[in-house]
């Protein structure tokens, strides 16, 4: 991180005015005057502005519970996103843009995971890490009892989706009720469990996503609300 966006984060002074302290000589590295404000900061390094130690804010880590009708964006023209759900002090962190790691449709609901760590939110999306997310599906059409085993095991063998030419990885689905399922994928393809259904000759109706890799929604938060992720939670991605 460059020398003047590192001040300017860690004391809350714009770019300019962070430039002009280092060009006045407040600023030390490693108690070495520099007036150089391009110059990076490595972690292992300290500033001081004045002789007072400086160190950026923490980062947030949050887990949301997505409303319909929100899209997951920083900013939208069009539609309220999952940023615009946070509070003023959450969002006046100067640590780093919050954004959401991945995406859900605006009609799907449930968990989002938001914080300002590129690194971390990239462990949650990167298909790398195939990382399984669980979603709670309404189904147009009932399942019957005969049709179930079939089901399941085109899920777990893979469905190719229109469009594509090679199929989805094995998924679990497992039929709750005749028009209630859930299912767990490890991709992230365009709208892929609506198009894994739709592939199978079903339609889904709703859709809920309920966990991300160890990470559960919080059964007490309704929608639009969110937490801060306990240690554990962060460290899953780490």
């Amino acid at each position: 991180m460059r020398l003047d966006g590192f001040v300017a984060k860690a004391t809350g002074l714009t770019r300019s005015q962070a430039r002009k302290a280092i060009k006045s000589g407040d600023i030390c590295l490693d108690g070495v005057v520099t007036k150089k404000a391009a110059i990076s900061v490595a972690d292992n390094q300290q500033v001081t502005l004045d002789g007072r130690s400086l160190s950026l804010p923490e980062f947030q880590y949050l887990m949301l519970h997505k409303p319909k009708g929100t899209v997951c964006a920083t900013e939208d023209a069009e539609h309220p996103t999952v940023i615009d759900l946070l509070p003023d002090e959450v969002l006046a962190n100067p640590k780093g843009e919050l954004h959401p790691a991945g995406r859900l449709d605006r009609d799907t609901t449930g968990l989002v995971l938001i914080s300002d760590n590129g690194h971390w939110t990239h462990n949650v999306t990167s298909p790398r890490k195939k990382c399984r997310k669980r979603y709670r599906v309404t189904l147009a059409e009932a399942v019957s009892d005969d049709a179930v085993e079939d089901l399941c095991r085109r899920f777990q063998q893979g469905v190719m989706l229109k469009g594509e030419d090679r199929p989805t990885l094995p998924a679990v689905l497992r039929i709750e009720t005749p028009n209630q399922a859930t299912v767990e994928i490890s991709e992230g393809r365009y709208h892929q469990v609506k198009r894994m259904f739709a592939a199978v000759g079903n339609h889904v109706e709703e859709l809920h996503r309920e966990r991300i890799g160890l990470i559960t929604l919080d059964k007490t938060l309704e929608p639009g609300e969110y937490r801060e992720l306990t240690p554990e939670e962060i460290e899953a991605f780490c």
